[in-house]
């Protein structure tokens, strides 16, 4: 029996335009039945080249439309907040990109609106869905690399490497900008889904290019959001974790994860700065053996490809959203997640400010 589609709105046409209108559209269950932008001219345009029937400008008109079961937001992270409180109010399904909110405590209560409205929440913490992250997932659950002693972790980008780059609210720390933000979400709901929670950390944050021209003015404004954060972490099991995220480094070695245990080493890394989809590959030496590179198995690839790597695994996303909103519950990665994936970017913001180890409190203690 061939279930019904379910009509999702897009807020959000940055990043929402180029994965998540595609994605949901390539997904058999989904049908987009709305788009926000701010500029309604520009909405009606999106809408129009999408083949999209209902085109807005506020959030409330979009949650008033009865078509719209559900609603996913790319806005900056400044907006998602309100946005999302006002989606979860409606008792409209949420799937929200990172970061979370710009605090953990606003986090916090949408995820417990979530659970008031029965509404199915789910983050877009897309790493959990990349074949090669799920195959070193599955080796690190059959405990290939023992006990652990040390997980390195490097993001080294050139993103906004150009000082040319003009301001926006990315270079706004009260705005939710910097790389910590941008990359630092990710790489914290990944720590805590492929090896478990945090007990305490200390991190450092700093911006190399303090100033950039704002296109509008014409004037060169401040930055004083990250954009390099070393941090330290020591997992709740005694671990040492170090993480190393910059967005400034031309030729920067891309996006690493290594794992070094007392029976094993698994290396999983891309030093493409294009698509950090496409270009993953895992190694795994066995205790003094060589690095040999895993072949991921074809039950863990994607179905199909996309010329943006980003697309495939926003689709299995998807995927556990509609299974969410099918059975009524709450899937991984939830507002849950998201949460604790927040609360650790404040607790990185607070160690930096005061120059200390801070601990980090059990997630459900901070619920």
């Amino acid at each position: 029996m061939e279930q019904s589609k379910i009509g999702i709105a897009v807020v959000g046409t940055g990043f929402g335009q180029k994965v998540h209108i595609p994605g949901l559209q390539a997904h058999p269950r989904t049908e987009i039945v709305a788009v926000y932008h701010r500029d309604l001219d520009k909405a009606k345009d999106i809408a129009s080249a999408n083949n999209i029937p209902h085109a807005c400008n506020k959030i409330e008109d979009i949650v008033a439309i009865p078509e719209v079961q559900g609603v996913s937001i790319s806005t900056p992270p400044f907006t998602h907040y309100e946005m999302a409180k006002t989606v979860l109010q409606a008792s409209k399904h949420l799937l929200l990109e990172k970061p979370t909110t710009l605090v953990a405590s606003e986090a916090r209560e949408l995820y417990h609106l979530a659970g008031k409205k029965n509404a199915i929440a789910l983050m877009d913490f897309e790493f959990r869905f990349v074949p090669s992250w799920q195959m070193l997932a599955e080796m690190l659950s059959a405990e290939y690399v023992g006990q652990k002693r040390l997980i390195k972790i490097d993001c080294l980008m050139s993103s906004r490497a150009d000082a040319t780059r003009p301001w926006n609210w990315y270079a706004r720390k009260d705005q939710g900008g910097g790389a910590l933000g941008a990359i630092g979400s990710h790489i914290f709901d990944y720590i805590s889904w492929l090896f478990g929670p945090v007990r305490r950390l200390c991190a450092q944050l700093s911006t190399s290019i303090p100033t950039r021209l704002d296109p509008t003015t014409g004037e060169m404004k401040p930055v004083d959001a990250d954009d390099t954060c070393t941090i330290v972490l020591e997992l709740a099991d005694g671990t040492p974790c170090q993480i190393c995220i910059s967005s400034v480094t031309y030729q920067g070695r891309g996006h690493w994860v290594e794992v070094y245990g007392d029976r094993g080493t698994l290396i999983l890394g891309n030093d493409t700065q294009k698509d950090y989809v496409h270009g993953f590959r895992l190694w795994a030496a066995p205790a003094g053996k060589n690095l040999t590179e895993i072949e991921i198995p074809n039950r863990l690839n994607f179905p199909q490809n996309y010329t943006d790597g980003r697309i495939a695994p926003f689709i299995r996303v998807v995927d556990q959203w509609v299974q969410g909103i099918d059975v009524g519950e709450a899937m991984t990665p939830s507002l849950r997640e998201g949460v604790y994936s927040q609360l650790l970017m404040d607790l990185a913001h607070q160690s930096n400010e005061f120059s200390k180890w801070v601990e980090v409190p059990d997630l459900e203690d901070f619920l």
